[in-house]
């Protein structure tokens, strides 16, 4: 249980390590906007073009770069939670036993 515990304190400091790095990608261009849990659209958007390698190449970079930002904080926070239920099985574990 208290590696569990350990274990979910530096998930944490992934997590807000990578909330950091997506804000940090975010203020750098205010097309990107500023939710942390959006990609920034790669796709086809009805009533709007796109932009390409070829319009606007560093925008086109720098979104990547933050999807990939929010790809990894989603996948921190989900093992994050998963390892939160096995923390919380273990604790109703302990209190049933007794």
């Amino acid at each position: 249980m208290t590696t569990t515990i350990f274990v979910l304190i530096i998930l944490y400091g992934i997590y807000r390590w990578s909330v950091s790095w997506i804000e940090y990608y975010s203020k750098l261009d205010t097309r990107l906007g500023s939710s942390i849990w959006k990609y920034s659209y790669d796709y086809h958007v009805v009533g709007k073009r796109d932009v390409t390698l070829e319009d606007d190449k560093n925008l086109v970079i720098l979104r990547r770069k933050r999807n990939r930002a929010v790809t990894f904080m989603y996948f921190v926070f989900f093992l994050g939670f998963v390892i939160f239920m096995s923390f919380m099985n273990q604790i109703l574990l302990r209190i049933l036993n007794i």
